[in-house]
């Protein structure tokens, strides 16, 4: 499966008849979603995304393009197209999963099963952000604000030169992922939110609409922009009935 991705073993052994397409947040790793397998029902398989630049992929240049980032990940995919398919990105991973969902759409005639964005509004109602300018004293106060169980990984001043760099690309990437608006893709979308998040309020979750010719849902968690960690089995439960095909 290439570089990209990281495939987790269907739980009980049997054979995969769906997958699940994890794309973590801004600075995130694959491992963001290591709880996630063994919650998952029986038959999907789970592949969590690894960005260049970070981890095992540390001496691979960043990609700090959202449209070269989607180009890339669809290729990976491509090859993956035999089983029906879900992408839940959270944060960055929300741009990044719409824009590989339309690619394959477009250029495969592959529609997802269903689309989960996480923390994060519609790509086209965000004013520009400078957030990669920041100095790296002023982004670790940034990341420490967002919370989570990873932010205490900020307060070990000799890691900050292995995490800030990926941070910062991710960020910038971020930062100049401005489209005027959005494709409605074919496949249903769900919002997620959590109702703490002051970077993404839950009410600015309805702006993904624009993004699906289906009807849009939208759910709440408790907890600030990192709620995934503290909802795992509540997000998982949510997240698996929409996993297998029903349509």
């Amino acid at each position: 499966m290439g570089t990209w991705l990281r495939p987790h073993p269907v739980r009980g052994g049997t054979p995969a008849t769906a997958r699940l397409v994890c794309l973590p947040h801004a600075g995130g790793t694959a491992s963001a979603f290591a709880g996630w397998p063994a919650r998952l029902p029986p038959g999907v398989e789970m592949l969590a995304v690894q960005y260049p630049g970070r981890q095992d992929r540390l001496a691979e240049p960043v990609v700090t393009d959202m449209h070269e980032m989607a180009d890339r990940l669809a290729a990976e995919l491509r090859g993956l197209l035999d089983l029906p398919m879900t992408l839940f990105g959270h944060s960055m991973g929300s741009g990044l999963a719409y824009e590989v969902a339309g690619r394959l759409e477009r250029e495969s005639g592959f529609v997802m099963n269903r689309l989960f964005v996480s923390a994060r509004t519609a790509p086209h109602r965000i004013d520009g952000e400078h957030r990669h300018r920041l100095t790296d004293e002023e982004l670790v106060a940034a990341m420490r604000h967002l919370g989570g169980p990873d932010a205490a990984v900020y307060d070990h001043p000799q890691l900050l030169p292995l995490i800030l760099p990926p941070l910062r690309s991710d960020l910038r990437l971020l930062d100049a992922y401005l489209p005027d608006d959005v494709t409605p893709l074919k496949a249903p979308v769900t919002a997620f939110g959590g109702d703490r998040d002051d970077t993404c309020p839950v009410a600015g979750l309805s702006a993904w609409q624009d993004a699906t010719a289906e009807t849009l849902e939208v759910r709440s968690f408790p907890g600030g922009h990192h709620y995934l960690r503290e909802n795992e089995e509540a997000v998982v439960e949510a997240v698996s009935p929409a996993l297998l095909p029903h349509r």
